[in-house]
């Protein structure tokens, strides 16, 4: 089997850049070597390092550093940046090259001095990667490449702005005006963008806007001088607005009111100004509060040190079929890897490169168990209550492989006390305040749930929880109850009525992706993980480690 398990890596590898993920961001790779031998007794080395990504099965040049002349202990100043994808295992490669003239016509010569290959999640999980240098003849050489990692941070802070107006002009006949602010944004191209309106404040000449945030990518595109207009309207039920006045300014006139003093505009109505000789204004409008609020990303929290906890629960109930049998979903071809063991593989792969340890809970449920064969829903896969960790991706697969014989496929398909044992584990990690451990469920079943209820309730109570939920559908059952778990019809709540705090689950039927590869399917249900972590850590107010409280004194082997 373990050809066909490298198959199946591979096949994830091969699909990169096929797919386009909707949670990206850019990160900064810094490369440095150490000990690069010497080209001979009175040369040393003109090193280069070569950056090349997996993409269709081959190793494709993204780029290269500068080639540092005499130097055995280069720190490259060329920085790769490359678009960074959770949902995908990016392979890249780096290449040390020795460039030098060489000759009587001075030809450049490259000499081949070894690579290194990883992940790129493994690069960002540590933000700093040693490993190294493999030569060529696969013998390990002393030259140790480091990669430091470093997220190029957008325009996601968000802005808190709190607006009030004074002694604004009286649009209506019988009550006062009833006002509201519309925000502005020039664009390039000179047209208007709408960043923000406000609530309306009814019969009100002195009103108080309620407090309000926008990304400050939204307000002005991350340009502190970039042209804003605000407007003035009073409310009509018709939707004609009367027009009271406007006025412009900056981000970086509003950032006046971060230290808590205010910052005043005049209201002006062109109209009026034109018409009126003694015409002053419209009205004052006042910014009582502006706050810039830090959003964390989910790489600040990677490489803070959060870890992601990866959890697999298998579904052994007598509807997958007798294991013996060659049409059984547990069905162990000596060439073909069953479903179950695909769709562990390709998204395990992923989650692995996020959890320092590689030491991943595996367990079952619907099957009677050795030695009573007592029915059981939350069983160690390896048979070990006291560790039901196995040792990586493959330590599941096999551990999956050698229970298969012993167990007897029951029933019936309960995955609630599964849930209720993850969630033991993620409860105990709120308690630390700290955005140190992050969990995510793998489950895999072949069947509808039978404790809909209870799977309900579990999830509502694990919403309140750092950790989220993916249920891949093996088989051709009928999943569509599946849809309401993962928010397809609307917002998930409890028998009780309780709703979900936030979206948690991520349902995906295997046959949906029979004819793609396994990176297509893991692309599809990690997707969603980032945004998932980093709403759980922003609600909570916890923000994540700086980087060099987190030092990872690991270093990745070969």
């Amino acid at each position: 089997l373990k050809k066909t398990m490298s198959d199946i890596y591979e096949s994830a590898a091969n699909s990169l850049g096929l797919f386009s993920g909707p949670y990206l961001t850019k990160v900064e790779l810094q490369l440095s070597c150490k000990g690069i031998p010497d080209r001979d007794s009175l040369c040393k080395p003109d090193p280069c390092l070569v950056l090349a990504m997996q993409s269709c099965g081959q190793w494709m040049e993204v780029d290269r550093t500068e080639v540092i002349p005499s130097c055995g202990n280069p720190n490259f100043s060329k920085v790769f940046t490359l678009d960074f994808y959770f949902e995908e295992r990016q392979r890249l490669r780096f290449e040390l090259l020795d460039i030098y003239s060489g000759g009587l016509n001075g030809m450049k010569h490259e000499a081949f001095l070894g690579f290194v290959e990883c992940n790129l999640g493994q690069i960002i999980s540590q933000r700093k990667l040693s490993k190294a240098l493999l030569k060529p003849g696969g013998t390990v050489g002393k030259s140790i490449i480091t990669v430091t990692a470093e997220e190029l941070t957008g325009n996601d802070d968000h802005i808190e702005l709190s607006f009030s107006a004074r002694k604004l002009d009286d649009k209506d006949f019988f009550t006062k005006s009833d006002p509201f602010l519309e925000i502005y944004r020039l664009n390039e191209d000179a047209t208007m963008q709408l960043v923000y309106r406000t609530e309306t404040v009814k019969n009100n000449l002195n009103p108080v806007w309620k407090r309000f945030k926008v990304s400050l990518n939204s307000l002005c595109a991350g340009d502190h001088e970039r042209k804003l207009q605000c407007t003035i309207w009073d409310w009509d039920s018709n939707g004609k607005h009367d027009y009271i006045g406007e006025f412009e300014t900056t981000f970086k006139e509003m950032r006046g009111a971060i230290e808590g003093r205010q910052v005043q505009w005049l209201c002006i109505n062109s109209k009026y100004k034109a018409k009126k000789k003694n015409y002053k204004n419209s009205g004052i409008v006042i910014l009582n509060r502006c706050k810039v609020i830090k959003m964390h990303s989910f790489l600040d929290y990677i490489m803070g040190g959060c870890q992601i906890q990866f959890t697999v629960a298998i579904d052994f109930t007598a509807s997958n079929g007798d294991p013996r049998n060659s049409c059984s979903l547990h069905y162990i071809h000596p060439f073909q890897p069953n479903e179950y063991l695909k769709a562990l593989v390709a998204i395990g792969e992923i989650c692995q490169d996020y959890d320092s340890d590689k030491m991943f809970p595996a367990f079952g449920f619907g099957a009677q168990v050795p030695p009573d064969y007592k029915i059981s829903h939350d069983f160690a896969v390896n048979f070990n209550e006291e560790n039901p960790e196995c040792v990586g991706i493959q330590g599941v697969v096999e551990a999956y492989q050698a229970c298969l014989p012993k167990l007897q496929l029951y029933g019936p398909t309960n995955i609630a006390p599964i849930i209720q044992k993850v969630a033991c584990s993620a409860s105990q990690e709120v308690h630390t305040k700290e955005a140190m451990q992050y969990f995510i469920l793998l489950i895999l079943t072949d069947g509808v749930i039978t404790d809909m209820a209870d799977t309900r309730e579990a999830i509502v109570q694990a919403s309140h929880l750092p950790m989220s939920i993916i249920i891949v559908g093996i088989g051709n059952a009928d999943f569509s109850d599946m849809q309401m778990l993962d928010g397809g019809e609307g917002i998930l709540c409890s028998t009780r009525g309780e709703p979900v705090l936030r979206d948690i689950v991520q349902f995906v039927p295997f046959r949906n992706f029979k004819n793609a590869s396994p990176a297509a399917l893991a692309k599809s249900v990690l997707a969603e993980v980032p945004n998932q972590v980093v709403e759980y850590y922003n609600n909570k107010g916890i923000k994540p480690k700086m980087p060099s409280v987190y030092q990872s004194s690991k270093q990745f082997g070969l």
